[in-house]
């Protein structure tokens, strides 16, 4: 009988901490052509680096990739982290383009086949002035500034800074 308790509140205790860790779970954001983006934690610590993967990407418009301010709807994400990464090595934007201008050769990083990609984030408490543990910031995606105003690429998955 003690055995069975005791194997029964260890049960409990681990569905306690399942329910716990949620906010660790893997995130998917999908638009409204099928292009998606996802993460294997939504938690993590400043200065932490992110694996986003995507698919599904319209492979004739190029995107950013970045960690940003998490806008209104419709509203184009920014400010972003880190700003525009015009040498291509800071790791908190990206410009993903099969298209690139020839002044974006060896800055864009071109589609896998399949509208895929897959790099890594940096995420950090701050952006500019903003405080990321007191308003949403979020793994964003958008058109590329070859395609300004078009809201059709625009992805987001909120982003929470452990303490």
């Amino acid at each position: 009988m003690k055995m069975q308790a005791s194997l029964m509140a260890l049960m409990a205790l681990g569905i306690s901490m399942l329910s716990n860790t949620a906010s660790w779970a893997a995130a998917t954001a999908t638009g409204a052509q099928g292009q998606s983006i996802s993460i294997k934690n939504t938690t993590v610590k400043a200065g932490s680096d992110i694996r986003v993967t995507g698919k599904g990407f319209d492979e004739t418009i190029g995107i950013y990739l970045a960690y940003c301010v998490q806008p209104k709807k419709g509203v184009a994400p920014s400010p972003c982290g880190g700003g525009a990464d015009k040498s291509g090595t800071q790791g908190v934007s990206h410009w993903i383009s099969s298209n690139a201008p020839t002044y974006g050769k060896g800055l864009a990083t071109p589609f896998i086949p399949g509208g895929r990609f897959s790099q890594k984030v940096t995420v950090t408490k701050k952006i500019g002035k903003f405080d990321c543990t007191k308003v949403t910031c979020a793994i964003t995606v958008r058109s590329d500034h070859l395609h300004e105003g078009d809201r059709s690429q625009d992805l987001f998955i909120p982003i929470t800074i452990s303490k």
